[in-house]
């Protein structure tokens, strides 16, 4: 799903749209597949008689707040979690209910540094400490798929965004005439 247009500026586009690794579910799952099938064999071996149907309930019920607290809250976490990278600026958007959002322009970015474990590695993900001029400082992204790709878009963004605001616009340096080097040997 792309990004909501509305929340970006004229000519701002949407360069990355991510969600945290995929790796973050897994736990989920397993208690999802846990929980159903301690659930359906509890449901099974219950003795028949007059206390029977509230047992069933009790395992029911038992069962539908184990699901929600660890398996529902953790996937919406994951849904509602979106780290977006445009021409101008970091978004981080996050919630369920409450909403929480930071945006970093690309302008007040002064250093992206990544961390990989070797299981980070071997997945495919890591942690992405980006640091700002602001009151924040550093901000930390977990779990970020492919995050050394992820950090040199972010290092070629901010240095394009740099010439772009000095006036040279998307190209590799100075235009043509204005060569600060060849004024410096002059």
């Amino acid at each position: 799903m792309p990004y909501p247009d509305q929340l970006l500026t004229d000519d701002e586009h949407v360069v990355r749209h991510l969600h945290p690794h995929w790796l973050t579910l897994v736990a989920p799952v397993v208690v999802f597949l846990g929980t159903v099938g301690a659930g359906a064999f509890l449901l099974a071996v219950v003795p028949v008689g007059g206390a029977q149907p509230w047992l069933r309930l009790v395992i029911g019920v038992a069962g539908v707040v184990l699901l929600a607290w660890f398996v529902l809250v953790p996937f919406l976490r994951w849904k509602t979690t979106h780290y977006v990278i445009t021409t101008d600026r970091v978004l981080i958007r996050t919630g369920v209910l409450r909403h929480v959002g930071r945006d970093i322009p690309l302008q007040r970015i002064n250093d992206v540094a990544f961390e990989q474990s070797l299981f980070d590695r071997i997945i495919g993900a890591g942690t992405l400490q980006v640091e700002s001029a602001g009151e924040t400082g550093q901000t930390v992204l977990r779990n970020i798929p492919h995050s050394d790709d992820v950090q040199q878009l972010i290092n070629r963004l901010v240095e394009e965004d740099s010439r772009r605001t000095a006036g040279y616009g998307h190209s590799d340096g100075p235009p043509d005439g204005d060569d600060t080097r060849t004024r410096r040997l002059r």
